[in-house]
């Protein structure tokens, strides 16, 4: 079933632009080469007029629109945000633009500048990154204003339902209205989220709510339960989608064969090795070591503060669970008073988070300082000195103590399958604010299909989570 989302351009819009905006980079970057004459000079031999690149640039406009079309970057999907935008345009551009290098140079009908191709890259990704960023801002403006907000009902509160309603609210620029959501075993309303009654009422809820988007968040739930709510949204004309349950999403990573017709199904290795986990360890190496001689005034700033505001170390060392299990000494800017360990049996009673871990909103072990260091996450710099040796990891599951692990079911050791990070999915998805379990789901999933572009995807989305401090304590 199709859908508009109201305050979305419509396509062929999105692909006019493209177009003049292409051209545009291009017309710029011959400005610059040629006129400008950015990078090394160009004989008067060498100089080619913009008319003699006008097959190129058409060709390359047709090229790039193609390539754009094949990565999705004019589907109309609400959870691309403008970071992933700009990764579709880096790379595919790329990709267009070697198409026509190797076709130029083959054909070479003047003595094109190389360097013009580059510039043609540079300018093409700036603009068109730039005129969605101005549609996303325009977008949002109207959003705050409640314009163009489609109206979503969530089927299902359990945890994933969960997830997905509080990511849906923490990102506001996807333009839903979250109106509640039904449940069959929940009737209460759970925060800001509201409860519209039972499964069995959905058909009264999708037409007196008019709603006009249904996620259906109900993985324990039977096939025939699933496709009754589906047919019901159907009747009534509202798009839906469908949640995998994570633990379906970890299972899906699955290999298909068959002997004599026999299908065999095996679990597929997982991405996280082999060059793989090479890439990712040259890039920790990489960014720990730059971070500890790029801030190496705030650091030496930071201890200073804290030797000045209480007495005692500035660093924290405490033994945390690594991979396989293993444990490592891990090591933080001390953020509690000292002999604050000792403490946490006495205030278990007052434990705001689930499961093993153990959090307050006003811890009273916090120094002065140690308070503004835990909201902004400073309190972890030293952690790209574990990054440096190999204990740690940039993004991954944040590494537990040994007393939560003793606590963990057998399915939360999945999260030990890899080396634990600095940052990882959970941070970027509400940090906090999320139950333990959605915590180890989410770095499950993490696990199960890690890419270079994912891991650098939560970096981005690290940075504005921490500045804003959400979900953090």
């Amino acid at each position: 079933m199709s859908r508009v989302r109201g305050t979305s351009l419509p396509t062929a819009v999105v692909v006019v632009v493209d177009t003049i905006l292409i051209n545009v980079g291009f017309a710029l970057a011959w400005w610059a080469r040629y006129e400008l004459q950015v990078g090394p000079d160009v004989a008067a031999e060498n100089y080619v007029t913009l008319d003699a690149y006008q097959y190129i640039q058409v060709a390359l406009t047709f090229v790039l629109l193609v390539v754009f079309k094949l990565q999705g970057l004019y589907n109309d999907r609400p959870g691309v945000n403008w970071i992933d935008q700009v990764g579709i345009l880096m790379s595919g551009a790329a990709v267009g633009i070697a198409i026509m290098i190797i076709a130029v140079f083959y054909y070479r009908p003047y003595a094109f500048s190389r360097l013009i191709f580059l510039y043609v890259w540079l300018g093409i990704v700036v603009l068109l990154a730039l005129a969605r960023l101005l549609d996303r801002n325009f977008r949002a403006y109207l959003r705050k204003r409640g314009i163009g907000l489609v109206r979503l009902l969530v089927v299902g509160a359990g945890p994933l339902g969960l997830v997905i309603m509080r990511n849906i609210v923490a990102q506001p620029d996807l333009g839903y209205d979250v109106i509640g959501f039904v449940d069959g075993e929940r009737d209460e309303d759970i925060g800001r989220f509201k409860a519209l009654g039972g499964l069995g009422g959905l058909s009264r809820v999708l037409r007196d709510q008019k709603v006009e988007e249904v996620i259906i968040a109900l993985p324990s739930a039977s096939h025939q339960k699933i496709v009754e709510i589906m047919m019901q949204c159907e009747r009534h004309r509202v798009f839906f989608r469908l949640v995998p349950d994570f633990y379906e999403l970890s299972l899906s990573q699955v290999d298909i064969s068959e002997i004599n017709g026999i299908p065999l199904i095996g679990v597929r290795e997982a991405s996280l090795q082999g060059w793989n986990l090479l890439l990712k360890r040259v890039m920790d190496v990489i960014v720990s070591a730059g971070v500890l001689v790029f801030l190496s005034p705030l650091i030496a700033l930071i201890g200073l503060s804290i030797k000045l505001d209480s007495p005692g170390p500035t660093l924290f060392a405490q033994t945390r669970v690594g991979r396989g299990g293993r444990t490592f000494t891990c090591y933080k800017f001390r953020s509690m008073k000292v002999g604050a360990e000792d403490q946490i049996t006495r205030l278990s009673t007052l434990n705001e988070a689930d499961g093993p871990i153990f959090k307050m909103r006003n811890d009273p072990r916090l120094t002065r300082v140690g308070k503004l260091l835990r909201r902004l996450s400073l309190d972890e710099l030293p952690q790209f000195y574990n990054i440096l040796l190999g204990d740690m990891s940039l993004v991954g599951p944040r590494p537990p103590i040994p007393y939560e692990v003793d606590r963990y079911e057998d399915w939360h050791r999945k999260r030990l399958d890899v080396s634990p990070g600095l940052t990882g999915m959970w941070q970027v998805s509400g940090r906090s604010e999320l139950t333990f379990d959605e915590m180890v789901l989410l770095d499950i999933w993490y696990i199960e299909n890690w890419s270079l572009g994912l891991d650098l995807k939560i970096m981005f989305r690290t940075i504005p989570a921490v500045l804003l401090a959400k979900g953090a304590y």
